[in-house]
């Protein structure tokens, strides 16, 4: 190792966990808050480590409205179909960009990649007069359908499939295989990592996701996890404990599932050149 490098790499590590601190503090913060007693809370400094932990704020939390299992529901249900449907649009949009030959077809391309630059709030409003003309507002379907495509799947699975030989869909067609079999059959399983990781990508949006759901939604039946926690900020005030302990069960399906993808996630990252 030279002599440069072995200065280098302690200051990298350095970098390293002083930024893996800041990201995490959120969280831990978030932890501890959510089983301190309330006398810890309303004081005028910053209690890190609580005298004493109060599970039964967790309790609390999920009885405090009655309508927690169904806002669950709701998210599981949307981000599942979101990420499933997302999944399919973007795998045959990648193909075809990646794959078939069509007039206009970097064109067509460079104008989804610019769609990736425009703010989600810009296209709030027409998005809701949409919604709304169809009749769609307070269902499943203003919370879905709007979400089923995704400019960012079709550009991460388009970079894996270029990488795939064209020998391999030679030999598909002498085996008799056409186009649509060919994705399924071959493409698909070989873009595993690349499916992990942009239906990663999906269902943290479409479980994180309040703003649409906020405003698509009028009945507490069709509410999702992310506007039910907003139940604990009132006019006359927030419960800091209960709003903290709702918080870290509505981000624990998340942790979960992105620890049983960690490996694929990573494999997918840099199968499609993103880490670079």
């Amino acid at each position: 190792m030279s002599v440069r490098r072995s200065v280098q790499m302690p200051i990298v590590y350095v970098l390293l966990a002083v930024g893996a601190v800041v990201m995490l503090m959120p969280f831990y913060y978030m932890l501890t808050t959510s089983v301190k007693a309330p006398e810890e809370l309303y004081v005028n400094r910053l209690v890190w480590v609580p005298s004493k932990i109060i599970l039964e704020n967790y309790r609390s939390a999920w009885e405090a409205d009655p309508n927690f299992p169904r806002y669950f529901l709701n998210s599981a249900l949307v981000a599942t179909l979101t990420t499933t449907l997302q999944l399919a649009t973007s795998a045959l949009a990648a193909y075809a960009f990646s794959s078939l030959s069509f007039f206009g077809k970097e064109v067509v391309f460079m104008v989804l990649l610019g769609t990736m630059m425009i703010p989600d709030q810009v296209t709030l409003v027409p998005n809701y007069v949409i919604v709304s003309r169809l009749g769609w507002i307070d269902t499943y379907y203003a919370l879905i359908v709007p979400w089923t495509a995704s400019v960012f799947g079709i550009f991460i699975m388009r970079q894996f499939f270029q990488t795939v030989p064209l020998e391999l869909w030679d030999a598909a067609q002498i085996d008799g295989c056409g186009r649509l079999g060919y994705l399924v059959r071959v493409m698909i399983p070989l873009a595993a990592p690349v499916f992990v990781t942009s239906g990663l990508f999906t269902f943290i949006g479409g479980w994180n996701s309040f703003l649409w759901p906020l405003i698509v939604t009028n009945s507490s039946g069709m509410r999702t996890i992310q506007v039910g926690l907003s139940q604990f900020n009132q006019e006359f005030g927030t419960v800091p404990n209960l709003l903290m302990a709702a918080s870290t069960m509505a981000i624990a399906p998340l942790v979960v599932i992105f620890f049983a993808a960690q490996k694929q996630f990573i494999q997918g990252i840099a199968r499609t050149g993103l880490k670079s």
